[in-house]
């Protein structure tokens, strides 16, 4: 009796080999091979699906609504692939990006950790002095500025996001207007409005909403050019003397997975 139930469960166990293996052959053959239908792919093909559902009835099962699959399982799975298509697409934006930085050495890094406390004041990058980071260096993703470094160690960065409530981080840039260019400071963030804030404007300025916001260059810190965003609200201070500017961004500040560091060429 005791020899029985133990050749069950050996039985049972290979079972279970014998089908995520032909679960992750089934993924093998479906990836990797040409698109076209080779001998015996259809057929493969067919195995996988019918073992896809018997291991998913359980779940879908409980669903009320037929046509609607609401399983946890699908929904996690849904998730996950919309998540790895993210990232995907955030590579082929850092690869079109280096073909543009023709002045610069750019460094591609991937985000290690973000501090929940400081979510929109730092990040941790995965390159760090033996790649060839420097403090202050200017970080950018297709999108545009994101931020400096801000603290190098061997094998990472510390990366301080323009989003950053330090009122000491300041940022050079230029107000590209129909009239002509004008410069003021970035040096702030609006979470309400979700806006880079934008100070010291000439009250005399012409700037309106939907003019361009890119770095200036002066004081050395930044390379001149890089996009930062465009004008999403004007307001005047209370005493009148100047405009403070809101600046929507294409970056998603939630959601950042490589970023790109710009070394100039020696």
């Amino acid at each position: 009796m005791y020899k029985s139930k133990k050749q069950k469960k050996l039985n049972i166990k290979f079972l279970i080999i014998i089908v995520v293996f032909i679960i992750f052959f089934g993924i093998s053959i479906s990836v990797y091979m040409s698109r076209s239908n080779f001998f015996g792919e259809g057929f493969i093909k067919d195995i996988f699906t019918s073992i896809n559902k018997v291991i998913m009835y359980p779940f879908t099962a409980l669903n009320s609504d037929k046509n609607e699959d609401q399983s946890e399982s699908y929904i996690i799975q849904k998730n996950v692939n919309t998540s790895l298509e993210e990232e995907i697409q955030e590579l082929k934006d850092i690869l079109d990006l280096n073909r543009t930085l023709t002045e610069y050495t750019p460094i591609n890094a991937t985000i290690l950790s973000r501090n929940k406390s400081y979510w929109f004041n730092q990040i941790m990058i995965d390159k760090g002095s033996k790649d060839g980071i420097e403090k202050d260096m200017a970080v950018v993703t297709k999108n545009g500025l994101v931020g400096k470094v801000s603290r190098v160690y061997s094998h990472s960065s510390e990366i301080k996001l323009v989003t950053s409530d330090d009122v000491n981080y300041k940022v050079s840039v230029t107000i590209k207007t129909g009239n002509g260019d004008s410069y003021a400071i970035l040096n702030g963030y609006d979470s309400e409005t979700e806006c880079v804030t934008v100070t010291g404007v000439d009250k005399m300025s012409t700037v309106k909403k939907g003019d361009t916001i890119v770095t200036s260059g002066l004081g050395g810190m930044f390379p001149g050019g890089i996009y930062v965003g465009i004008v999403e609200d004007i307001k005047s201070d209370k005493y009148d003397l100047s405009k403070t500017l809101y600046i929507k961004t294409s970056q998603d500040f939630n959601n950042i997975h490589y970023v790109t560091v710009l070394k100039e060429k020696e």
